[in-house]
C-alpha cells in the first residue's frame, strides 16, 4: 500500500490528538482513583520517592531499592493500613498515584537537616593588630601586641566553639522534626514504563499493575471492557491499546517512513473482515476494511 506524505498540517492534528488522548487517560484515572480509599499491601517509606513499579518488565519491583528506602526514610504508611488517593498524575513515562499527601519532600518541603549559622570572623581589632605586629620593631612592644592579639583569637575560637555546638543541637532537633513529618506525609507509587505510558490506559489496567501491592476493592469501579471484535468501535484518533482491546492482536505489523513521521500498520481480522489501520504515534490516523 502506497503512502502519500503528510502536510504540516497533518502533523500538527496527530500531535493534537496524542496530547488530547493523554490528557483524556489522565481525566479517567483522576476520577476514578483521586478520594477512594484503598489498602495498603506492603509498608509505604516515608518519602516523595516512593515506591517504583515497572508496569513492563518481569521483575516489577527491585526490593533491595525498595528496603533501601525504607531504612532511610522509615514506614509512612504501613502494610493493613487504608489511605486516601489524594493524586492521580500521568507523565511521559509513569503514572504517579499518591497517597495521603505523597510522600515528604515534595515542593516547600524542607528536606535539608542542615542549620546554617555563621562563624566569627576576624574583628577589625584583630586585623589592626596583626598588622601591627608587622610593623613594630620592638620587642616588648610586639610582645604586649601578642598577647593581645592572643586574647583576642582565644575569644573568637570560644565563640565559634559555642556557634558550632549550637549549630549542632538545632540540626539534630530538625533531624527529628523531619523525621516525624516523614511519617505523617504519606507516600506514592511510580508506576513506570521503559518508552512511554501506553496509550488509552484505563483504571483497570492501574489496579493489574499495582494489585498486588495495594486492595482497591470496594474503592475503584473499573469500566466493563468494550465486546472484542465490534467493528463500529473503529475510528480515527483511537489509539493503538483501544484498537488492540478491541480487535485483538493484530495478525502483521509493519512500520515504514512517511515523510517525517514514522508509520506504524497494524492488520486486524475481525469476522470476515479485515482491517488495515495506520498509526502515528500510536494514533490512529487512517483505515481501511475489506473482505478476507
Amino acid at each position: 500500500m502506497l503512502l502519500k506524505p503528510m502536510c504540516t498540517c497533518a502533523v500538527v492534528t496527530l500531535l493534537a490528538l496524542a496530547v488530547s488522548a493523554a490528557a483524556q487517560d489522565e481525566a479517567a484515572l483522576r476520577s476514578a482513583f483521586e478520594g477512594k480509599r484503598v489498602t495498603l499491601r506492603i509498608d509505604m517509606p516515608g518519602t516523595s520517592d516512593g515506591v517504583d513499579v515497572q508496569g513492563d518488565a518481569r521483575r516489577a519491583l527491585d526490593y533491595k531499592e525498595y528496603g533501601d528506602r525504607l531504612k532511610r526514610y522509615g514506614t509512612a504508611i504501613r502494610a493493613g493500613d487504608s489511605v486516601t488517593v489524594t493524586l492521580v498524575k500521568l507523565k511521559k513515562d509513569l503514572i504517579e498515584l499518591q497517597l495521603a499527601g505523597g510522600g515528604f519532600g515534595t515542593f516547600g518541603d524542607d528536606t535539608s537537616t542542615s542549620v546554617s549559622i555563621p562563624d566569627a570572623r576576624k574583628t577589625q581589632h584583630e586585623r589592626d593588630l596583626e598588622k601591627r605586629m608587622d610593623d613594630e620593631n620592638d620587642r616588648d612592644r610586639r610582645r604586649a601586641l601578642q598577647r593581645e592579639l592572643d586574647d583576642v583569637r582565644d575569644r573568637r575560637e570560644r565563640e565559634n566553639r559555642r556557634i558550632a555546638a549550637e549549630r549542632e543541637r538545632l540540626s539534630e532537633a530538625k533531624r527529628i522534626r523531619i523525621a516525624e513529618q516523614r511519617l505523617r506525609g504519606g507516600s506514592r507509587f511510580n508506576l513506570r514504563y521503559d518508552d512511554r505510558v501506553p496509550e488509552g490506559i484505563r483504571p483497570q489496567d492501574l489496579v493489574a499493575a499495582l494489585g498486588e501491592y495495594v486492595d482497591f476493592e470496594g474503592g475503584v469501579r473499573p469500566e466493563p471492557a468494550p465486546p472484542v471484535g465490534d467493528i463500529t468501535a473503529l475510528r480515527k484518533g483511537m489509539t493503538r491499546a483501544e484498537a488492540e482491546r478491541a480487535f485483538g492482536r493484530p495478525t502483521e505489523t509493519s512500520r515504514k517512513g512517511d515523510g517525517d513521521l514514522a508509520v506504524t500498520t497494524l492488520v486486524f481480522n475481525v469476522g470476515d473482515e479485515r482491517v488495515t489501520a495506520d498509526f502515528v504515534e500510536d494514533v490512529l490516523v487512517r483505515y481501511t476494511i475489506s473482505s478476507k
